[in-house]
């Protein structure tokens, strides 16, 4: 037996939301001398999930970053913060990073405001999110990674997102 062996090491997840995010004008910095940048302002938006659900409230955003990839794809990552308020009326702050895998014709629909889907198989938004708290309810929350996968909507992104545990 290796000592980088898996046997017994795999990870384990349980679902903790789907998050509809309601996003403004995506606004394109474009290439800078460092990166090629836009910006996206959350507008609001909604969480629903086994063990917490409530509104994603307006402010927060995301930053992604992109560049060129394999076969003239984009990828990307994110720099994502919100804050939500459960229906009990906590709040909880969030923070994602990720990645994203865009082929060359899924980023012209995406950028057509006339084709509001894309089939989420044609392209990749993987998230890893991480929660703060004060509230006691939610304090497991504190100590909770989660990962999630994404697909586009019209004024928007969809996130399923699940607990490592």
């Amino acid at each position: 037996m290796s000592e980088f062996d898996f046997a017994g090491r795999a990870l384990r997840s349980e679902p903790l939301c789907c998050a509809r995010f309601e996003v403004g004008e995506i606004m394109a910095l474009g290439p800078s001398p460092w990166r090629n940048r836009r910006v996206g302002y959350i507008t609001g938006g909604r969480f629903e999930g086994p063990r917490l659900s409530g509104d994603i409230l307006p402010g927060g955003g995301n930053w992604p970053e992109s560049g060129a990839g394999p076969d003239g794809a984009a990828v990307g990552t994110f720099d994502a913060r919100c804050a939500w308020k459960t229906d009990d009326g906590a709040v909880i702050y969030i923070t994602y990073t990720g990645r994203s895998l865009i082929p060359a014709d899924v980023a012209e629909a995406f950028r057509d405001p006339a084709q509001p889907h894309v089939d989420p198989g044609r392209y990749k938004l993987h998230i890893a999110p991480v929660f703060e708290t004060a509230d006691p309810r939610y304090a497991w929350l504190n100590s909770t990674l989660a990962v999630g996968c994404g697909e586009r909507e019209a004024g928007g992104v969809r996130h399923w997102m699940y607990a490592i545990t």
